[in-house]
């Protein structure tokens, strides 16, 4: 068996980054080999950015598995937070592949969620792992992901990939109104991914600041982009401890998601909480010692219910292309299993 037959390509996709890596399907061990995160920026289309990594690891495999930020239901694939779309059919054809099987990119990474290590997780809250589903996989980057795992370890996983990020935000006290109503000012709706997202780490750092939600000084669509500061900056200012505003907007930030979470663990009957994304694992001890437990156990007569349910922080750096290697390692087995 030769190499391209042996090695599959994995790929996580979001608004902002790609990464990719190969992992031997015949393997023991699901292990990533040769992992590289590429800026979408950089490239034109996904299709130039897969063959840029082909080219620079000098492999060709012939089958892929592509977590996208974005539902994967249809031939036509366009990213939410990425101005990319492609045919899903044309992408196989051009790129040479036996096989390309399309993830939504939460529900790539509640794949992962089995494969975890110790080392791969921080305990926050509540129970420690538990051995079967429900578990809720949500996370704040681009955008907000969330996906279901439900299985167990001994009759095997499965992964339902929603978009519950894009559900309507349920506001909490005066400040959380002001900043659903400043957000829908500038957007027309205020989603839960509004708020949860990088792009919302600077637009509640932009409310609590008095920054109007529309400027007349620049241009159309550009309006309070000048007033913005990055996510980065502002989580970094937060930590540092003497920016009053950036510390609100992480504080105020960690309660929506203990809200949100909460509403998750509730909605999907889960016994577990998987929170991952590129943002939280940057400030866990502050996440610890926000309002998020209490925002997460605070739903009247189920905050009992709440507090069996553990809640844990992804810290491995990459679960969705984890999740992608978990994910095609088990479609290839179903396959073999269906071949007469």
């Amino acid at each position: 068996m030769t190499a391209a037959d042996r090695l599959a390509l994995v790929a996580d996709v979001g608004g902002t980054n790609a990464r990719f890596a190969l992992v031997d399907l015949d393997a023991r061990e699901c292990t990533l080999q040769q992992a590289q995160t590429l800026h979408n920026g950089d490239f034109a289309s996904l299709q130039h950015a897969i063959e840029t990594y082909l080219a620079d690891v000098g492999q060709r495999p012939k089958q892929a598995a592509v977590a996208v930020a974005c539902p994967v239901d249809a031939d036509e694939i366009r990213l939410t937070n990425r101005a990319w779309s492609f045919s899903r059919r044309e992408m196989q054809k051009a790129l040479g592949l036996d096989a390309l099987y399309m993830l939504n990119d939460f529900g790539a990474v509640a794949w992962a969620v089995p494969a975890l290590q110790p080392q791969d997780v921080v305990q926050l809250f509540g129970p420690e792992q538990i051995a079967s589903g429900p578990v809720s996989v949500l996370g704040p980057g681009t955008g907000l992901g969330v996906a279901l795992l439900v299985g167990d370890a001994e009759k095997g996983w499965n992964v339902v990939a929603t978009e519950g990020g894009h559900v309507s935000f349920a506001p909490v006290g005066d400040e959380e109104r002001m900043i659903e109503q400043w957000m829908t000012a500038r957007h027309g709706r205020t989603s839960t991914e509004r708020v949860l997202c990088g792009k919302g780490i600077s637009e509640i750092d932009a409310v609590l600041r008095g920054v109007p939600a529309i400027l007349s000084n620049v241009g159309p669509g550009e309006a309070g982009l000048l007033a913005l500061r990055e996510p980065a900056d502002v989580v970094a200012a937060a930590l540092d401890g003497h920016d009053l505003a950036a510390r609100q907007t992480l504080a105020r930030f960690c309660a929506v998601l203990g809200s949100v979470a909460g509403d998750c663990a509730l909605i999907q009957g889960a016994r577990s909480v998987v929170i991952a994304g590129g943002i939280v694992p940057r400030f866990v001890p502050f996440l610890r010692s926000s309002a998020f437990r209490e925002r997460f156990l605070m739903k009247g007569r189920f905050a009992a219910y709440l507090e069996r349910v553990g809640v844990r922080v992804i810290i491995h750096p990459n679960p969705g292309l984890l999740g992608a290697a978990m994910a095609i390692r088990q479609l290839q087995s179903n396959t073999a299993e269906n071949t007469p």
